[in-house]
């Protein structure tokens, strides 16, 4: 992980990080914290099928994603899915037809820093399935894929990975 090493409030080069959470300068005893950031996942199903995204940047550049993103400040994580269900995809959803399964934990490499997030699973289901005009600065590709042919391999991250393997034993 890269390391910060000055100092926010006196500017000394003195930050110490503890291993796990949180920097701290013995100077002027600032400490700031590397909290759990909330992260949400959509599986959009239909009948037997979920839908994929295949990163077009990094972390993980061309890896497939399932639809979500970061919780914003002041946001709930089902009001997270229907912002980036309509960013990433241009999908108005009903919030009210999502549903929760489980959260797991992960870490989010970005710039040599290691985020510790916590991962929110939702499922949404649809009546037909779409395509979608993708914004390819994000995705560069959105498939429709028979959850039985999925290769965990083939996905992003870690949570997601072991999200998938519980997931196809309860369906």
């Amino acid at each position: 992980m890269k390391i910060l090493k000055y100092c926010p409030s006196c500017g000394n080069e003195s930050l110490n990080w503890d291993g796990e959470k949180k920097w701290s300068c013995p100077h002027c005893n600032f400490t700031l914290y590397n909290n759990v950031a909330g992260a949400v996942a959509v599986v959009i199903r239909y009948k037997d099928e979920i839908y994929l995204t295949r990163r077009n940047r990094d972390p993980k550049k061309g890896k497939f994603d399932l639809p979500g993103g970061f919780v914003d400040p002041r946001e709930s994580a089902e009001e997270t899915c229907k912002r980036e269900l309509f960013e990433e995809l241009q999908l108005e959803v009903d919030i009210s037809n999502l549903k929760y399964l489980t959260s797991l934990p992960n870490v989010y490499q970005y710039k040599e820093i290691d985020y510790n997030t916590i991962d929110l699973f939702y499922e949404y289901t649809v009546s037909e399935k779409f395509q979608v005009k993708l914004d390819i600065s994000e995705i560069s590709e959105a498939i429709w894929i028979p959850l039985k042919e999925l290769d965990p391999d083939e996905i992003a991250f870690d949570s997601q990975k072991k999200f998938f393997k519980g997931y196809r034993r309860k369906v």
